[in-house]
Formats: C-alpha cells, structure tokens, sequence
C-alpha cells in the first residue's frame, strides 16, 4: 500500500510545494529585475552570485552537520568534510563552474531584458537539455516530445519579433538594439551551459550514494572559488573601490535569497510531485511574470508575444506530460540487460524523480541544476 502524501495544514505536501516553486520561479525574475533597474546606484552582480553561493552552502552545510550527527551519534567535523570534500567530489568542479557562470549571464540578460521576455526566453533551457542528453546520454525522445521542442523553439522566436516592424528592412535583428542582442545572447549562452551541467552532472554522478543535501553543499561549495574568481576578474577594481556591498538595497537581498532557495524548494518538488505538476507551475510562473511585468514595468505585450507564450506554455506541459507517460511506461518494464541502463537513465525532464539500478531516488536540488538529478538516500 503506498504512504499517504504528507499534509500541510490538511494541503498535500507536493500542492503546497509547487505553490511554493511558482512562487519562487515568478518572484526570481521580478525581483532581480527590480533590483537592477530601480536603484541609481547598481550592485555588483558577481557578488550577488557569490553570495547566493554562500547562502546555499551555509544552508546545506548545517542540515549535512545535523544529519552527519544523527547518523554518528555525535557531531564530528572530520565526518562532515570527508561527506564533502572525500570520495568523487572533485566531479562537481566543471558543472559547478558552468553553473556559476550561467548565474552571472542571468544577471546580465535580465538587466539588458524585459522579465516576461527574459521569462519565456530562459524555457529554451529544455531544448538544449534534451539536446544535449540526447547527444551525451543518448536518450531516446519519443515524437511527441521533439514536436513540444520545436513548438517551444518557434514560442521563443515569436517573442523576439518586435512588435512594430515598420522601420524594419524585414529583419528582426535591425529592430533590436545593441543592448537587447546582448542580453538575448546572454539567455542562449546561459540555457547552452545549463543543458551541458546538467547532462554532464548527471552523468557523472550515476552511481553514487551521496545524499542529496552533500552534493548540494559540494556545489555550492565548488562554486564559490569561480564566482570568487569572476568576481575579482571583472569587478575588482570597482570593489576595492566602492565595496563589496556598493549599490545594495533590500531588492539584492531578495534576488540573492530567491536564487539561493530554488535549488532547496525544486528538492521537495521533485520528490512529491511529477512532471506534468511541474510543467504546470512553469507555465503559471510564466503568465504570472508577464502580468506582473506589465503592471510593475509598463511592459506591453504584443499578439506576437502572447501567441509566442502560449506556444512556450503549452510546449513545456506537453513536454512534461510526454516524459511523465514515458517513465511510467518504463517502470513496469522487467530490469533486463537490454533495458535496465534505460531504467537508470537520466532523463532530459527538469527535475523529475527516477531511480537507478540500485533503486535508490534521484532528484535535482542545486539552484538552476533542475535540469539534472541527484541519487536521494
């Protein structure tokens, strides 16, 4: 008999949670958009990253302490940084690397983008996830889901055309400024690296039996000597100048906690809900940052726009749809030699819950890593 779903004040967990995630996924992008465009005086953005860095290490850290002392009988340092540091933790340098970066290019794109474009844009993530998975994994896409891509490939083109065309010369790119390319260019870059963390995370991680709060920490913490670096690199003159903190409002605060919470709030998503919640709550996100974006910002959205988002939408459920009947089928398979890799497989779905051959959870966690999945013990 399965285990009843755990209640929330008489509200299954995996509602409340995805509440939760649509919540945090409309307020992330609202919020560092705000928080770059309404301050004269603007933050550093490789030190919010640091700080998001930070914030998810410290978190990690202390549930990894208190479950290293549950499991020990006594809290001790030495079985704490062995969980961490020993075994194959030098894996996670090259995702946590990539990772680190596309937080900074999320900065730059939702300065130079609107939220709603900024918003529909980023969804390329699962196109290129799946790409990549199909090439590095060799996942197998079944039709239905190459359609969903190529309708979200189409969304996302649909969003870019401006909505006045009569000073164009039939191009879209001689209507867009320097500055909109950039942050557009910024929003690819950044889905290319999360597609190539993601598969690579979940590549090199199969087989492992760390829990899900140690890998979390070994990302955050192999990501703060890259953001260290960025940071210094590209704004270090300027720091030593003004301040770490230079250009800080309660609004940085916000995007840094936002960012740093997603990875925490996708954990319990995945491990209670399934995919087609999950696209749902992407696609509520989605419409609750374009209203919001033209009531805070002023944003006007086009027919081009709005039929661009409900391909984008519509897309990413059916998506989610497609890969949750595909996991089902796959659980009623016999675990054969021909089909037991299959069941282990990673899959291109964002976060979605699976086991491995040794029938051990695996679920995403770390911030943007939704698009890979972590073994949960």
């Amino acid at each position: 008999m399965l285990a009843a779903d755990p209640l929330v004040l008489g509200v299954p967990l995996k509602y409340v949670s995805l509440l939760v995630l649509t919540v945090q996924n409309s307020m992330l992008v609202l919020v560092m958009r705000y928080s770059r465009v309404t301050s004269d005086t603007p933050f550093y953005a490789s030190t919010a990253v640091l700080m998001s860095e930070l914030t998810k290490f410290t978190i990690c850290f202390f549930i990894t302490a208190k479950t290293s002392a549950a499991e020990h009988k006594r809290l001790s340092v030495r079985h704490i940084c062995n969980d961490i540091l020993g075994g194959d933790s030098w894996k996670i340098l090259i995702p946590a690397g990539l990772y680190t970066i596309q937080n900074n290019l999320q900065y730059t794109a939702v300065t130079l983008l609107d939220a709603a474009t900024f918003q529909v844009t980023y969804q390329l993530k699962i196109l290129t996830t799946a790409l990549c998975a199909v090439m590095m994994l060799g996942t197998r896409l079944s039709t239905q889901q190459w359609l969903s891509l190529v309708a979200l490939t189409l969304g996302v083109i649909l969003v870019q055309i401006p909505a006045d065309r009569s000073n164009t010369a039939g191009s879209m790119l001689s209507a867009t400024d320097p500055s909109q390319l950039l942050g557009l260019m910024s929003v690819f870059v950044a889905c290319v690296l999360s597609g190539l963390a993601g598969v690579y995370f979940e590549k090199v991680l199969k087989g492992s039996r760390k829990s899900i709060w140690v890998r979390n920490a070994q990302l955050a913490l192999f990501s703060i000597m890259p953001a260290l670096f960025g940071m210094l690199i590209v704004d270090g003159p300027d720091i030593r100048q003004n301040g770490f903190f230079y250009g800080y409002t309660a609004w940085t605060w916000g995007a840094i906690a936002c960012q740093a919470m997603g990875g925490l709030i996708v954990s319990v998503v995945v491990k209670y809900a399934d995919n087609i919640l999950k696209g749902f709550a992407t696609s509520i996100s989605i419409i609750v940052s374009c209203v919001a974006s033209v009531w805070i910002f002023g944003f006007h959205i086009s027919p081009l726009f709005l039929a661009g988002a409900a391909l984008v939408i519509y897309a990413t459920y059916i998506y989610g749809r497609s890969e949750h009947k595909r996991k089902s089928a796959a659980e009623v398979l016999p675990v054969t030699a021909d089909n037991s890799e299959q069941h282990g497989q990673p899959a291109v779905a964002i976060g979605r819950q699976s086991q491995d051959d040794e029938g051990i959870p695996m679920v995403s966690i770390h911030g943007d890593a939704k698009d890979t999945e972590l073994k949960l013990q």
